[in-house]
């Protein structure tokens, strides 16, 4: 790791070092509601202006992607990712939508052979 007037914090194995809350300006609430599987996509609509980390995400949702999948991408904390994702959906950049479920979640013989296979391994 280094440091310097005009040297990057680098971390040799994980790459360059950016505290959460300064990629959030200090916020650590989204102001959208977001959760692990929704899907946010991008409207082509981009800010004028938008940090690295809003960028990065932008280019991640050019077809509907998952907020884990982007947070996974990007190597951010999901917390950071909700917050980063909001600002692009307040800004019109991004659009998002709940997560389609293929299967009913209060079906008991689904969820019966959920628990089944959950006790096998």
């Amino acid at each position: 790791m280094t440091a310097g007037d005009d040297e990057v914090w680098l971390d040799d194995d994980a790459g360059p070092l950016v505290r959460p809350y300064t990629v959030t300006a200090g916020r650590t609430r989204p102001t959208v509601e977001l959760d692990l599987l929704s899907l946010v996509v991008a409207t082509g609509d981009p800010p004028p202006a938008m940090d690295p980390e809003h960028a990065k995400a932008l280019e991640l949702c050019r077809t509907p992607t998952s907020v884990a999948e982007i947070a996974a991408h990007l190597r951010l904390p999901v917390a950071v990712t909700k917050v980063l994702l909001a600002d692009l959906v307040e800004g019109r950049a991004l659009t998002t939508r709940a997560p389609r479920t293929a299967a009913d979640p209060t079906d008991r013989v689904l969820l019966e052979k959920l628990l089944d296979g959950l006790q096998r391994v």
